[in-house]
C-alpha cells in the first residue's frame, strides 16, 4: 500500500504544517481503515510542531485537549483534531497520564498507541511509516498490542473493551498474549467511567460481528461491565423450544437482526430475566413465565447504571418488555398489539420477533416465522388502511370534549381512552361525529351509576 488519498481538508492542513517545516502525518484509525477499504470516519492528524505553534498556523482553532498536546483546527467549518507527538508519563487512573512530554520523534509517539493496526502514520512525501507491522497484522486479521499489553493496558484499561470491539467491528482474532493479558487485568476496568464502557460497548453491538460479544465473556470483561450476562451464559433452557443456553440464544439472535442500536440492545437484554424465573416440570423441561417483565427491570437497571440517555431507555424496555406478545392472527390484536408497543415501535417489534425466533429450535423455527409473516402480513394491511392506533390519531380531543361541556380534568383521559379502545376495534368508526356522540353516552353512564 504505497498511497492513501487523503480528503482536501486535512491534505491542507499537512500542506501549511509542512511548508511551515514542520513534520505532519495522518495517523491511527483513518490510515487502517483507508489500506482496508474502509471510508474513514475521522481524519486525525500528528505532528512535531507544538500546540501553541500549531495555533498561530491556523486562524481557527479550539483547545480541545491542549494539555495533552490536541488543538483542533477548523478547515472550511469541519474540525481536525491535531495532536503534538508526546511521550506519556506514569498512568495513576487506568486512562490518563500523570504528565506528556512534548518529543519531535514521531517513533516515540507511536509507541503509546494501543495495537499496531492503529500506530500507523502516512503523509504523501513520506509514504507509510509501520515500525510495529500493523500492515502485516492488517493482512493476518489481528489484533495485537504495541509492546507489552500489560502496559498499554495500565495506561487505559477500556484498551481491552476496544480490543474486543475491533475484532467485531473488522472480523479479526484477538492475539493470545493479549488476551491472557485482558483475563489478568480487567477487573481495572471498574475504574474507567460508566459513559466510556457504553460508548464501546454500543460499537461493539452495532458491529458486524455483535455475537463476538462472547469474546468479553470469556475475556473476564462481562464479569465487570455486565455481570448479568454471565448469569444467562450458564443458564441451560431444557425445553423443545430452545437449542442453546440463554446466552447463546442471545449471541445467535443479535447476528440476526440489522446494525441498529435499539434492536441490538433489546436483544442483548431480552432473556436477562430468565435465571430469577426459571421453573422446571415433573418432565424436566424449564419454563420462564414472566421473563419479558424481570428483563425489563434488569435492563433497566444496567442502561441507567451505564448512563443511556433516556429515549434510547425508553424504547429499548419498551420492546424489552413486550418481546414475548404473541397476538392473536386478527386486525383488532394487532391494532391493540400495536397500541400497547406503540404504532411507531411496532416494525422494530416485529423485528426482534424475527431474530428471536431464529435463535429458537430447529423444530420450531419455521411453524413460528409461519406466524410472524402472518402478523407482518396484517399489519401491513392496517398500515395501508390508515387505522387509529393512538389517542393522537383520534379524531376527536380533550379541547373538543371540554367544548361540549366537560369539565377539564382526568375523566377527559378517562372517556377519550374508552373511545380509542372501541376505535381498535371497530376502525371505522373513529369519525368525529361519531365519537362526540358516543363521548355523551359514556360521560351520561358515568353520571348515571
Amino acid at each position: 500500500m504505497n498511497y492513501i488519498e487523503i480528503p482536501a481538508k486535512a491534505e491542507k492542513i499537512l500542506e501549511i504544517l509542512h511548508r511551515a517545516g514542520y513534520e505532519a502525518y495522518v495517523v491511527g484509525g483513518c490510515v487502517r481503515d483507508s489500506i482496508l477499504g474502509r471510508v474513514p470516519g475521522d481524519w486525525d492528524i500528528t505532528t512535531e510542531a507544538s500546540p501553541q505553534q500549531v495555533k498561530e498556523l491556523f486562524s481557527r482553532t479550539v483547545d480541545t485537549g491542549i494539555e495533552h498536546g490536541t488543538v483542533t483546527v477548523l478547515m472550511e467549518g469541519e474540525g481536525f483534531e491535531v495532536t503534538t507527538y508526546r511521550i506519556d508519563g506514569d498512568y495513576e487512573d487506568s486512562r490518563h497520564p500523570k504528565e506528556v512530554t512534548f518529543t519531535s520523534s514521531l517513533s516515540e509517539d507511536l509507541k503509546r498507541r494501543d495495537f499496531t493496526i492503529n500506530a500507523m502514520a502516512y503523509s504523501h512525501e513520506t509514504g507509510l511509516v509501520d515500525e510495529f507491522s500493523g500492515i502485516e497484522d492488517l493482512k493476518n486479521k489481528v489484533i495485537r498490542c504495541v509492546g507489552n499489553p500489560r502496559e498499554r493496558f495500565a495506561e487505559d484499561a477500556l484498551r481491552m473493551m476496544r480490543a474486543v470491539r475491533f475484532a467485531a467491528q473488522l472480523g479479526f482474532r484477538i492475539d493470545e498474549n493479549v488476551k491472557e493479558a485482558i483475563r489478568e487485568m480487567a477487573d481495572s476496568l471498574e475504574r474507567i467511567s460508566a459513559e466510556r464502557i457504553q460508548t464501546e460497548l454500543v460499537k461493539l453491538l452495532v458491529s458486524p460481528h455483535p455475537s463476538w460479544f462472547r469474546l468479553a465473556y470469556e475475556t473476564g470483561i462481562t464479569s465487570v461491565i455486565m455481570p448479568e450476562f454471565d448469569r444467562i451464559m450458564v443458564q441451560r433452557q431444557h425445553s423443545p423450544h430452545h437449542a442453546y443456553t440463554v446466552g447463546e440464544h442471545t449471541l445467535v439472535a443479535m447476528k440476526n437482526i440489522r446494525e441498529d442500536k435499539i434492536l441490538r440492545l433489546t436483544l442483548l437484554f431480552h432473556d436477562m430475566g430468565k435465571p430469577d424465573v426459571v421453573t422446571t416440570d415433573e418432565n424436566g423441561n424449564d419454563h420462564f413465565s414472566g421473563h419479558a417483565a424481570c428483563s425489563g427491570i434488569i435492563a433497566e437497571k444496567i442502561m441507567k447504571r451505564l448512563k443511556f440517555d433516556h429515549e434510547t431507555m425508553r424504547k429499548v424496555l419498551i420492546l424489552v418488555r413486550n418481546h414475548s406478545m404473541f397476538p392473536q392472527l386478527t386486525a383488532r390484536d394487532i391494532r391493540l398489539a400495536a397500541y400497547i408497543i406503540g404504532p411507531e415501535l411496532f416494525d422494530s417489534y416485529l423485528e426482534v420477533k424475527r431474530a428471536d425466533i431464529v435463535a429458537h429450535h430447529p423444530d420450531v423455527i419455521r411453524k413460528n416465522l409461519d406466524y410472524l409473516d402472518e402478523v407482518e402480513r396484517i399489519w401491513s394491511d392496517i398500515k395501508l388502511h390508515g387505522d387509529c392506533m393512538s389517542l393522537r390519531e383520534l379524531k376527536l380531543n380533550g379541547n373538543d370534549l371540554i367544548s361540549d361541556g366537560m369539565k377539564p380534568g382526568p375523566a377527559i383521559g378517562g372517556v377519550l381512552e374508552q373511545l380509542l379502545m372501541e376505535v381498535l376495534e371497530m376502525p371505522g368508526r373513529n369519525q368525529r361525529e361519531y365519537l362526540l356522540e358516543e363521548s355523551r353516552r359514556i360521560r351520561e353512564e358515568k353520571q348515571a351509576d
